[in-house]
């Protein structure tokens, strides 16, 4: 796209009107949007293409993006998939897309996510679940369903997403696409709503990791206004706009696969022995090792994200933010009602557990010991980097479930991001990237690397991408011209 709007082949304008079509066209089986305002994306397109005429264009100018509705965007509403949230309009733009804004990108629309991003199936949304381009009866994974669907589908070629345990890894694994979550830092959460705020990062959907480092690259860096944002400087990642991802430097490089990621899989092992194999045909060197305490992440994270969660939606009461129920009996109504009418049943259950796990005299029983435990795994992956340049992981433990598969079993549903959650916990960048199918449907990899080595990250999946064609796989959508 870029490269055509530079050769003059097309406008900012007629690819924004092109993407409004395919999304008029295939959206309303999909729900991939919340909000979606055709005024604001070609006023943005026509800006662009002044840019563009005038040669003060950076590489992403005039592409037209959308954004998960979770970034706060000055004018557009944001609703966080919430009832809570439902007629918010946010009156500053998040950091991370006022960035891409900067660059001259053009923004279509907010996209659909599970409710307050917590989710793996994006059926928590109050405005209804997104179905996944690849079958309609399946989920596209969540929290940033919306993003992967999207992309997947070509209603547009990257989106933003966010990921507090695998929002972004696990659809982007379910549609198909690229999705890649930086280190913990990298990009700023000003204006992201927060979920658990030691967790969340914003990070990026697209076709290819070149797009997704492309986009990456406009979006991060150190932000005064969001005081967990790094000063860690990387001057390959601000070369990619001009110099792109490049290729691996000399010497190979060693691949760890830790055996407790792979006991989780229950379908597509045979893709990720793929991968393997492909990265042993470029040079890596792979390597079996051990995290030992990766078993435990799944239930300290649920005590630590419950707990930031409820702290940080203990704001929307009726009084200062979100839905206010009519006609309150007594401030106690008033709070009861309002947040019983503005939650939905996931977003109340992870409120309840977090409160629970912080009140007195089960504190140092749960929500400490969780951090503890959050220590050792954060231990075991240093270990593993002293071995390993990169670790090999699937994404998920399978391929996408069908829609209300796991509804009546949470337990089930938090096991989805039984391969995702112990990056969170550390911190760590990881990209999942598309290495086939199993029956169908696509199957994920993820790739995951020290702090801050985004470099070595992109460049390994790049070179994968180079070598093979899963990231060119796109779904058939016969069932648009069905419907």
């Amino acid at each position: 796209m870029a490269a055509g709007l530079v050769r003059r082949e097309w406008s900012s304008v007629e690819l924004t009107e092109a993407a409004l079509k395919r999304i008029a066209r295939l959206d309303r089986s999909l729900n991939c949007f919340i909000t979606l305002d055709a005024d604001k994306a070609l006023a943005d397109a026509r800006r662009a293409d002044q840019a563009l005429a005038m040669d003060r264009a950076t590489p992403l100018t005039g592409i037209p993006l959308a954004h998960k509705d979770i970034f706060c965007i000055e004018g557009w509403r944001t609703t966080c998939a919430s009832r809570m949230l439902a007629d918010f309009v946010a009156p500053y733009t998040a950091t991370a897309v006022a960035r891409l804004q900067e660059a001259g990108t053009v923004t279509l629309g907010k996209l659909n996510m599970d409710e307050f991003a917590m989710g793996s199936s994006t059926e928590t949304s109050f405005f209804g679940h997104t179905a996944n381009p690849w079958a309609l009866d399946r989920t596209p994974g969540g929290s940033s369903g919306g993003s992967a669907a999207c992309v997947a589908a070509g209603l547009t070629a990257a989106a933003t997403g966010t990921d507090t345990g695998g929002s972004i890894r696990q659809p982007a694994a379910f549609c198909g696409v690229t999705g890649l979550k930086p280190t913990y830092g990298r990009v700023s959460r000003y204006g992201m709503i927060a979920f658990a705020s030691s967790l969340d990062q914003a990070g990026v959907l697209a076709g290819s990791v070149e797009d997704a480092a492309l986009v990456l690259a406009c979006m991060a860096g150190l932000d005064p206004s969001d005081a967990t944002s790094s000063e860690h400087r990387d001057p390959w990642l601000e070369a990619v706009p001009r110099a792109g991802v490049g290729t691996l430097a000399d010497g190979p490089l060693t691949v760890g696969l830790a055996k407790e990621f792979f006991k989780a899989i229950v379908a597509g092992g045979e893709r990720i022995d793929e991968v393997r194999r492909t990265l042993e045909r470029l040079g890596f060197r792979c390597l079996d090792l051990s995290l030992p305490h990766i078993a435990a992440a799944m239930p300290a994270y649920y005590v630590i994200a419950g707990a930031e969660a409820s702290t940080n939606l203990s704001r929307y009461d009726g009084v200062r933010f979100g839905h206010r129920c009519a006609a309150p009996q007594s401030l106690a109504d008033l709070y009861e009602r309002s947040r019983g009418e503005g939650f939905g049943a996931e977003v109340k259950r992870r409120i309840l557990t977090g409160t629970y796990a912080l009140s007195a005299g089960y504190f140092d029983a749960y929500y400490l010991r969780a951090q503890k435990i959050r220590r050792l795994i954060a231990q075991d992956f240093a270990e593993a980097f002293k071995q390993a340049d990169l670790l090999l992981a699937p994404t998920a433990p399978g391929t996408a479930f069908r829609r209300g598969q796991l509804t009546d079993d949470p337990v089930a549903m938090y096991q989805q991001d039984a391969c995702t959650i112990p990056v969170n916990l550390a911190g760590l960048p990881a990209l999942s990237l598309p290495c086939g199918l199993a029956d169908g449907l696509p199957v994920g990899a993820q790739l995951i690397a020290n702090h801050f080595d985004e470099e070595r990250l992109l460049k390994t999946g790049a070179a994968l991408q180079q070598a093979t064609d899963w990231h060119e796989r796109r779904p058939n959508l016969g069932w648009a011209e069905a419907a």
